[in-house]
């Protein structure tokens, strides 16, 4: 693309602060993805992978699907069953709330909050992202809140997620809205994966997860740290501290606090692919998604985040249904948390002009 095209609107990338740094550089080039054509604006990637340590969550624009018929759906009838069952337990669940003492509620709602950090500011924001650095306690917290979400490891996890970033609504990204929104939220665990996905996934750079000691320790022992935190945990805590019933303290804050963790973070992928504005990047699938953001923690701005995935707030506008934001800031006040990555304020208003939709002058 001609040199001449190229502008610099301004180079930042020094630290802001301690604990902060703010993201400036930025480019502009036309990219293609199969036969549509889209502009972006990328920031110096170089820059950018040398203090994240990777750049795999970056659109690939060399991306091609195969011609010809896609290969056959095959289900995974283990899966179908297993996710079934859980969501008729789930819906039992909801009828014995009414009978269930209060702690047992508060402590289900405790659990969905901590269960659901270890997905947005552990395995996504953290270690699929390197949007922020957080301590070895840290670490520690949020891989055992991880388990608790029972969504794989962080190793699988943080291998999909970039390659869903990395071939976004492609053959290769795991959850394809582009095959529907059943497809997105649950039918791609219930069927084998496309052959394009176990491809790309493996070609991944993942070494700064593998050195991760905490992430490879939960990945050696995932199957007993989920049955102990995922389900035993959440269940003998309100039977044997307020005496609440065996079959409620199953159901509510371990079987149906499971379901809606699922589902919040399922949402992600259908919704806010689906559903919404697009104010920074008119030419891709993922849009804000409010409603989304205040079940997933803040996950829920997603046309920001797949302009911006570097970013550590996944969203501009700070706290605002975004609690896992919150949460990682106050680990930065703490101490337990630093270098949070930011998109300047004039990178974010120059791709909003240049490629979004038109809808954030109206707010």
């Amino acid at each position: 693309f001609p040199e001449h095209v190229h502008r610099r609107l301004s180079k930042e990338f020094s630290s802001a602060s301690s604990t902060t740094t703010t993201v400036g550089t930025i480019t502009s080039r036309v990219t293609r993805n199969g036969g549509a054509v889209m502009e972006k604006d990328l920031l110096n990637h170089e820059d950018l992978a040398g203090d994240r340590g990777m750049i795999d969550d970056i659109f690939d624009e060399t991306y091609r699907e195969k011609e010809g018929p896609k290969p056959p759906m095959r289900y995974v009838w283990r899966n179908i069953i297993l996710m079934s069952l859980l969501h008729l337990g789930g819906l039992f669940a909801l009828t014995l709330i009414p009978s269930a003492k209060i702690q047992t509620l508060a402590w289900a709602v405790l659990c969905f909050l901590v269960s659901a950090l270890g997905i947005t500011a552990g395995s996504h924001r953290l270690w699929s992202h390197r949007s922020y650095k957080a301590t070895l306690p840290l670490r520690i917290f949020l891989t055992i809140a991880n388990s608790m979400a029972f969504q794989n490891d962080i190793y699988e996890w943080v291998r999909d997620h970039r390659v869903h970033h990395k071939f976004s609504e492609t053959d290769a990204d795991p959850h394809n809205a582009m095959r529907g929104f059943f497809f997105s939220h649950i039918g791609w665990l219930l069927v084998r994966k496309h052959p394009d996905v176990i491809e790309k996934g493996q070609k991944l750079d993942l070494s700064d997860i593998k050195a991760d000691k905490v992430v490879m320790f939960q990945r050696r022992y995932y199957k007993p740290s989920v049955v102990l935190l995922c389900f035993a945990l959440p269940t003998l805590v309100p039977w044997y501290f307020w005496d609440e019933s065996i079959v409620i303290s199953f159901f509510i804050p371990a079987i149906l606090r499971y379901t809606i963790g699922l589902n919040a973070t399922w949402l992600v992928n259908s919704a806010a692919h689906m559903f919404g504005n697009r104010p920074y990047d008119q030419n891709i699938n993922p849009r804000e998604n409010p409603l989304v953001s205040l079940g997933a923690l803040g996950e829920g701005f997603h046309n920001y985040h797949h302009t911006f995935p570097y970013d550590y707030s996944t969203s501009e506008f700070g706290w605002r249904f975004n609690l896992t934001t919150a949460f990682i800031d106050l680990m930065c006040l703490l101490g337990l948390a630093s270098d949070r990555k930011k998109v300047s304020k004039e990178v974010i208003l120059a791709r909003k002009m240049r490629t979004g939709d038109g809808s954030h002058k109206s707010g």
